[in-house]
């Protein structure tokens, strides 16, 4: 997985470029459990590593940029992407779409902006069914996301999933696609974010361990330990590249 690197206002102009030149592509926004699976995965591998962009949302990335390549980049999360990028799209007069989630996150997120970005265009917003879309069912989603007019698309499938379908839309939505998972429910307050000392620490996964244990301790347990794995496999291996 090649992350890209830039300033945060530099991912914000960028995806925004992209959406106003009306491009078919996606971003993909990287944690230590998306890296993880793209190493463990040669099917995902391909379908993160086509995207455009890359951000490096999880602090351990940005952790491991400086100490294996000397790179001092800026954490670029979804938590904050998401409402920077909505408020850059209502001041460009471009219009949005909500792609995922239930229909009682869409219409909190539609009161939400209504009330917090009343100028924001909001070309649609669309809930598909919790199971496998036929192919009928999907040409139905991206011909009305077309139609829609939209040119920027937010895709709340979750990790994997979400990253997935935009793969597979690109080249058929005529918008540029970017997958915010959990980082809508924080926006509108169905789920709160950890404390600012705990996303500097690289904590952040704790504090939503702690809210949803049954849901993601297996991947915290196995993908953060696999990462450090990685991480010391790989700076070992350095420092005796060096050291020969």
């Amino acid at each position: 997985m090649s992350v890209s690197l830039g300033t945060y206002k530099q991912f914000i102009d960028t995806v925004i470029a992209k959406a106003q030149a009306g491009e078919s592509d996606y971003a993909c926004v990287a944690n230590v459990h998306m890296l993880i699976e793209t190493y463990k995965n040669s099917s995902f591998a391909p379908v993160v590593n086509d995207a455009s962009l890359i951000t490096p949302d999880g602090k351990p990335i940005t952790w491991a940029l400086r100490a294996m390549h000397g790179i001092k980049q800026e954490r670029v999360a979804g938590m904050e992407l998401l409402p920077d990028l909505l408020t850059a799209a209502e001041r460009n007069d471009l219009p949005i779409y909500f792609f995922g989630g239930s229909e009682e996150m869409l219409e909190r997120t539609n009161d939400y902006l209504q009330s917090s970005m009343p100028s924001l265009k909001i070309a649609g917003m669309y809930s598909p069914p919790f199971r496998q879309l036929t192919s009928a069912e999907e040409n139905n989603i991206i011909e009305n996301i077309n139609r829609s007019g939209a040119k920027l698309v937010f895709v709340i499938l979750g990790c994997l999933k979400q990253e997935r379908w935009m793969a597979s839309a690109k080249g058929r939505v005529n918008a540029f696609m970017i997958g915010v998972g959990g980082s809508l429910p924080v926006m509108i307050g169905l789920q709160k974010r950890a404390p600012r000392w705990m996303q500097t620490a690289g904590l952040e996964w704790f504090f939503r361990l702690s809210q949803e244990p049954g849901r993601l301790f297996k991947r915290y347990a196995v993908t953060n330990t696999f990462f450090i794995y990685l991480f010391c496999k790989a700076y070992l291996r350095k420092k005796l590249s060096f050291a020969s």
